[in-house]
């Protein structure tokens, strides 16, 4: 609506001029001389009569132009506009330019515009919100579910059905999913996209946890894996406002469209699977998405060949690998907990607080954004898997030793050094609990020369007392030189008369 009333209480009234008029109601200078032209040629003069509105006075100044309409063969086709101007780039002053330079008769830009919103406005509240074509993509699931029985409990279960709506095109992806937790929430997205062939600018999902760990109108806190979903696909999340459903109006329609028009036409079914849930949605889905608009040409699957298949994102090379994040702090043994099994990290990392990410084969721990250590997942609680590299360098020392090794290390300097290694390892409950007193024997070996430790090595397994503390002593007191004892014979008793000895039960002494 023109500001006639307003531009004549300016220039009559108040006495201003034309360029400041026109500053002040943000017109151009022309139009304000314009309306003051033709007020003149219609003979008003200020005050004007009370009973003139600004209706009145634009029927008086401009008369038949309001009520004017544009001749059929000049009028555009809105629905073709309507569809042009989701494609990325395109506004409606190039769609008005086109069309000038193919109709040079028709609309102006002004009536271009305001014809165009008023055919707008007679859609739907969901079509009429501008989305470019390849831009969003909403996300969410629906409040209905479907049941399945377990055939071998008979127990029923409600599967979760994601539904995934594209904003330019309506294009909808459905499946089940066992629940709506963390792992079927990221791969439902992985497979939506693998439908589409590519990846849309933005994702617009519902608060749930699987997504937002903390809800928030400017700062919503994303869950981790999601963000590292998106990372690895290249998309933006941006989560709807937490009781604002129009921020999602098009999934909240495509959610109650595939309840009504997917779901209830299987609510006589028996499912015995997931897989069974899924090989009906799927012709189902189709249907739906080849189904004609009521008020716009075309159909879903049309509008995502022409205008969303184009402008998505080629998919990545590589598909995403799941993975879970947590966090653990380090012990003073520099191992995290996670899931009952111990990971080692670089001891100076000690008492640091870690973040843990969990794949299918893998465990990486960051620290501040760097990966500190990578190993194999294993599923055994309470061993441990450690690299050497992040032992102290006294503690490295210690873990290179085994009982294989320190044997054969002892054999170097003889064979019964090695055999009294040998004997303090297996007199142990637990090999690891000989090794401090076999390396105590290395010392000793690199004080005394191999030969003399040899040498006390068989005095002491002579005498049966194989030990640091013996083999110390030995050494000490120079006794390794000296000649070894005879050993006792066994075979043969004490010398006594009334103790028989064994050759006594050997002789054939007959009947008394």
């Amino acid at each position: 609506m023109r500001q006639v009333h307003e531009v004549l209480r300016l220039k009559w009234d108040q006495g201003l001029s034309d360029r400041k008029i026109a500053h002040s109601l943000g017109i151009s200078r022309p139009a304000v001389a314009e309306y003051v032209r033709r007020a003149q040629a219609a003979g008003l003069s200020w005050p004007v009569p009370v009973t003139y509105d600004e209706g009145t006075l634009e029927r008086l100044l401009f008369p038949g132009v309001s009520a004017r309409a544009p001749a059929p063969h000049l009028v555009p086709d809105w629905s073709t506009v309507h569809r042009e101007r989701k494609r990325k780039g395109v506004t409606l002053f190039l769609l008005w330019q086109e069309y000038k330079a193919a109709t040079p008769d028709g609309l102006q830009y002004s009536w271009f515009c305001h014809t165009y919103r008023a055919w707008a406005q007679q859609l739907d509240l969901v079509m009429r919100q501008s989305h470019r074509a390849g831009e969003k993509l909403f996300v969410d699931y629906a409040g209905q579910g479907i049941p399945v029985i377990n055939s071998h409990s008979g127990e029923v279960h409600e599967v979760a059905i994601f539904v995934a709506v594209l904003g330019a095109s309506n294009y909808t992806y459905a499946e089940a999913t066992w629940s709506q937790s963390l792992p079927d929430w990221i791969g439902s997205h992985v497979r939506t996209f693998t439908a589409f062939g590519g990846v849309p600018e933005i994702v617009v999902p519902d608060n749930l946890k699987a997504a937002v760990i903390r809800a928030h109108r400017y700062a919503p806190e994303i869950n981790r894996t999601y963000a590292a979903l998106a990372q690895h696909y290249g998309f933006a999340i941006i989560p709807a406002r937490a009781a604002k459903p129009r921020d999602k109006a098009k999934v909240e329609v495509g959610v109650q469209v595939v309840e009504r028009w997917m779901l209830a036409r299987l609510r006589h079914h028996t499912f015995f699977s997931l897989a069974e849930v899924n090989t009906a949605l799927a012709p189902l889905l189709l249907t739906l998405n080849a189904r004609p608009f009521k008020k716009l040409p075309g159909s879903r699957q049309q509008l995502f060949e022409t205008l969303d298949r184009p402008a998505l994102r080629s998919l990545p090379v590589q598909p995403y690998e799941y993975a879970e994040w947590k966090h653990a702090r380090v012990n003073i043994d520099y191992h995290v907990d996670v899931e009952g099994h111990y990971y080692s990290v670089p001891y100076t990392l000690v008492k640091q607080q870690l973040d843990v990410r969990l794949s299918a084969q893998v465990v990486a721990l960051f620290h501040m954004g760097k990966r500190v250590a990578s190993h194999r997942r294993s599923p055994l609680k309470g061993r441990h898997s450690t690299v050497a590299a992040h032992m102290p360098t006294a503690h490295q020392r210690y873990a290179e030793w085994t009982p294989q090794r320190l044997i054969h290390w002892a054999a170097h300097s003889g064979p019964a050094t090695a055999q009294v290694v040998e004997t303090i390892l297996a007199s142990r409950p637990h090999p690891q609990q000989g090794f401090r007193s076999c390396l105590g024997i290395m010392r000793l070996g690199k004080s005394y020369g191999d030969e003399r430790l040899e040498a006390a090595c068989q005095r002491a397994l002579t005498l049966g007392a194989c030990s640091y503390k013996s083999l110390e002593s030995i050494l000490k007191h120079g006794l390794d030189r000296r000649p070894l004892p005879q050993k006792p014979d066994t075979t043969a008793g004490p010398a006594h008369t009334n103790i028989r000895g064994p050759h006594y039960y050997e002789e054939d002494r007959g009947e008394p």
